[in-house]
């Protein structure tokens, strides 16, 4: 297993000079974005259609040793909004034409959440049984939007070679292990998860036993921690809908790894997950807003390789 990054904390800087910091910080391995929410500061679809950038840019990772975990389009190909919907289900399919080329198994993705009818502009994300419309607009979403979509789109996917790692994200229909099951159950194992254990901590879901649930369906893994404050919790429970910014009233704040769980609780994570087969990547996600994006990086990957699990020979160790 190793530590990667996730390069939008990065995106002001070049893809070269990015490289050159991480590879101080023992990094060599890098989750690009290529559209969407996300943006595509270090990696352009248009080199689908120009042979020339897309061979510099595979000697440039090339050059400075790195490899790619993940090609990522987070975006919402299930908005209601056509005008939203129909880029975002390009830049997804695209990614995955674009992975096929790079020789990148996985891209990240959400499920996306569709609204509550036809007619809807804005996407409605049902989180309770009650009052019964609230049922049966969910059922119509997986039913009519997001069966057929995930149906088709893990297909082509799946066509080129390419497995798609859903991250579970509140907001979405699959936001916890139950409905990121759930839409594995429909679109076939090719689609699996991005498991980020900042969405689970808040939604008091253990991500450890979690990991244990999902098994081989993590597909790739965020290293991203997340603060409780349950002194505001008593206010809001954990449906906190406080801008991010406001650190000090909100009920959770997503933190750098560490600052919301320590090196033991890390140490097991790591360890469950090699427990499931997994054996990949931890790609750094920083998303702290009490840190600088250069501060956070710095932090979580000296405290992430301090307790990182290596495969050694025999005689790295006993020398």
């Amino acid at each position: 297993m190793r530590v990667g990054v996730f390069t939008t904390l990065l995106s002001q800087f070049p893809l070269e000079a990015v490289l050159k910091r991480l590879s101080g910080l023992q990094i060599s391995t890098v989750e690009l974005a290529t559209g969407n929410y996300v943006g595509d500061a270090h990696c352009k679809l248009s080199m689908l259609d120009n042979p020339s950038a897309l061979s510099d840019f595979k000697k440039t990772i090339a050059e400075h040793g790195f490899t790619i975990s993940a090609l990522s389009c987070h975006g919402n190909a299930l908005h209601p909004d056509k005008a939203i919907a129909q880029p975002h289900r390009d830049v997804s399919r695209k990614t995955i034409l674009l992975a096929e080329k790079l020789g990148v198994s996985t891209m990240v993705d959400f499920s996306g959440c569709p609204g509550d009818s036809p007619n809807s502009k804005i996407p409605n994300w049902i989180t309770c049984p009650w009052p019964p419309d609230f049922r049966s607009t969910l059922d119509w979403q997986w039913n009519e939007v997001v069966a057929p979509y995930w149906t088709q789109h893990a297909k082509f996917a799946r066509d080129h070679g390419v497995k798609i790692a859903v991250e579970m994200h509140p907001g979405f229909v699959a936001y916890n292990p139950e409905t990121l099951l759930r839409l594995r159950s429909i679109a076939g194992e090719n689609v699996g998860c991005n498991y980020d254990p900042s969405h689970l901590f808040w939604q008091s879901i253990n991500p450890i036993d979690a990991i244990r649930i999902l098994g081989n369906a993590i597909y790739h893994v965020h290293a991203k921690d997340t603060q409780l404050y349950p002194m505001n919790m008593v206010k809001t429970g954990v449906l906190d809908t406080k801008p991010y910014t406001e650190e000090k009233d909100r009920s959770w704040i997503f933190r750098t790894c560490g600052y919301g769980h320590g090196a033991e609780w890390w140490s097991e994570f790591i360890s469950t997950l090699r427990l499931v087969g997994y054996d990949s990547v931890l790609s750094i996600e920083h998303e702290d807003s009490l840190m600088s994006p250069g501060e956070g990086l710095t932090k979580a990957a000296t405290f992430l390789n301090s307790i990182m699990i290596r495969e050694q020979p025999a005689a790295a160790w006993w020398s």
